[in-house]
């Protein structure tokens, strides 16, 4: 886990300084890896589900790890003999090197997302024996250990990239890939022997059936078309040219082949479309998909640590040791969401604990709503999207070039910064904020009072949004079917990086500051709609409790009414014969 964190830092950086202090290629990066979760999510999920646990979490720990160090490797030598490969081919191997990396990248983050899906939504289930409590209390204890591995290891690497050199940093992250690699490996395998339930794993029947027929209908058809195809070209070649010669056979041999090929390749495609149908078809049948939309909405945000927020706290005078303080500032209160999760779930109910959290997220963020409009907000909605991007407040300073190239960060380029490269549910460390070592010299803004309420909002409301993903995570813990566990989550993650581009297409939108507070207001619009959500499954859910009850309650009194007015004629008969 913390060479997987360790990574997701420092690939944005590592791009950024191959590509001459330029976002693109991490822009790229961003496009591909949540292109590529939203598109085979289900297909992971899928691939999740069908296979022996052992075999999902070995595959995807020695996929994500070997991508990372194949990555780290090639990222060595490009930065060793950075001249001479842009110098070979006219600069092509450059572009087949930045192919390779952001290829191997998003292998890592599909396996990443493999893993996650096995172990966090699959393996902690049967670990915990489906006991409510115990899985409560191993999720706080996860989340808890991913929140300060997030923190430290982005600290680490940060340090050694400062202080050393980008080869030292790629050097650094090979050998505690494999270090981790290893650990990790023997962990699973020692899980995996202790909880002998793991060994047994019910499969997908319930769609297994649907794709078994469409395989086998497709494949009767493509029998026969070959069988047909085979035919006429033999009796095409016995009849129109009874003496053709050897090179004609391979030729019409070789275009049968093709054809074979061709269609093989069409199956397959289309056994992954189906599969992806019937994956986002088996996500709207859950009991709890209001619950899990619910949570992909609450990624359609700016209000978080990443690199939008942290880009705009720069214009409005924050210094990067601020941030950095203030990001373990957050990463504390998210702990105490998790402590507050255990206890709201003991006293008043999982379901409740959503609702709780909810209102306490909710309730939070109307500060942030407050910053747009208070002192020292830059919000100027006649702005036009191509004016200057820097506020009016430091339109005065003298900024060196260096940090000038920091304080554009928050610029439409840097949409798919390193947030798309992890689970959203985590804390995001930037170049941003590791790179901003003071203030440059000049005005300040004439009132902090905006910028104040913005991060108290965003801080505070870490307890309620900590506290609501680990109750929707249970929930589809609890309520997904072990068959369908897989592909479920899978379409479950592409969900989430399907609303994280959203978020990041409305900054393309509005990404001057002077518009930071729109986006303040439509992410606490789309936060308010998840929430609803969660509230519309909250009632759905009572609803059927209800009902459960008066069903157990008939029939209970039906049971009574038997027992104490016999029916049959049998009984009857009894019992006259007794009263006489």
């Amino acid at each position: 886990m913390w060479g997987d964190r360790m990574w997701h830092f420092a690939i944005s950086v590592f791009l950024i300084e191959l590509y001459g202090h330029n976002l693109l290629l991490t822009a790229v990066v961003g496009l591909v890896v949540a292109g590529s979760v939203l598109v085979f999510g289900a297909l992971v999920g899928d691939w999740v589900d069908r296979n022996p646990r052992i075999k999902v979490a070995h595959g995807s720990l020695f996929i994500q790890n070997g991508s990372v160090i194949l990555c780290s490797i090639i990222l060595i030598l490009v930065f060793s003999y950075k001249k001479w490969i842009e110098q070979t081919w006219d600069g092509w191997l450059t572009v087949v090197c930045y192919m390779v990396v952001i290829g191997l990248a998003d292998a890592a983050n599909l396996a990443s997302t493999a893993l996650t899906i096995a172990i966090q939504r699959d393996w902690i289930i049967v670990i915990t024996g489906c006991n409510r409590s115990g899985l409560a209390d191993l999720n706080a204890v996860m989340r808890r250990i991913d929140q300060v591995v997030n923190i430290l290891a982005a600290m680490t690497v940060g340090q050694i990239m400062t202080s050393a050199s980008n080869v030292v940093g790629c050097v650094f992250i090979l050998g505690w890939t494999l270090v981790s690699l290893l650990v990790e490996f023997i962990c699973l395998s020692r899980v995996y022997r202790m909880v002998p339930a793991l060994a047994f794993k019910a499969g997908p029947e319930r769609y297994e059936e649907q794709i078994s027929y469409s395989e086998r209908t497709k494949e009767t058809i493509s029998t026969k078309d070959a069988q047909q195809f085979s035919k006429h070209g033999c009796n095409s070649r016995s009849e129109i040219t009874p003496i053709s010669s050897d090179s004609d056979y391979n030729a019409r041999l070789s275009a049968q082949q093709n054809f074979l090929g061709f269609y093989t390749a069409l199956r397959r495609i289309q056994r992954m479309l189906y599969i992806s149908k019937i994956g986002w078809k088996a996500y709207y049948q859950q009991s709890v998909y209001l619950a899990g939309m619910s949570l992909a909405f609450l990624y359609t945000t700016v209000l978080g640590f990443d690199c939008i927020t942290t880009g705009y706290a720069y214009t409005q005078g924050i210094s990067g040791s601020l941030l950095s303080l203030l990001m373990g500032v957050s990463t504390i209160v998210g702990l105490m969401g998790t402590i507050l999760f255990t206890l709201l779930r003991k006293c008043c109910g999982l379901v409740s604990t959503g609702v709780i959290s909810s209102c306490l997220h909710l309730g939070c963020l109307l500060l942030c709503v407050f910053s747009v409009f208070a002192p020292g907000s830059p919000l100027d909605v006649s702005t036009t999207p191509t004016s200057s991007h820097t506020n009016v407040s430091l339109e005065n300073r003298t900024v060196p070039d260096t940090e000038m190239n920091q304080l554009h960060s928050y610029l439409p380029s840097t949409n798919m910064n390193q947030p798309l490269l992890s689970d959203r549910s985590s804390i995001h460390w930037t170049n941003n904020t590791l790179l901003y070592d003071s203030l440059p010299a000049g005005n300040y803004p004439d009132s902090y009072v905006s910028i104040s309420l913005l991060f108290s909002g965003v801080i505070s409301a870490r307890i309620g949004l900590w506290a609501f993903d680990l109750t929707v995570t249970q929930l589809l813990q609890e309520n997904i079917p072990e068959p369908q566990r897989g592909i479920v989550n899978g379409v479950q993650s592409s969900m989430n990086y399907l609303m994280d581009l959203l978020h990041f297409i409305m900054v393309m939108a509005a990404p001057n500051p002077q518009h930071f507070g729109l986006l303040v207001i439509i992410s606490v619009t789309f936060v308010m709609a998840g929430h609803t959500m969660y509230f519309i499954y909250t009632k759905r859910s009572n609803g059927q409790v209800a009902l459960e009850r008066d069903r157990k309650a008939k029939r209970t009194t039906s049971k009574v009414e038997n027992a104490e007015f016999p029916q049959t004629s049998q009984d009857a008969y009894n019992t006259g014969v007794w009263l006489t």
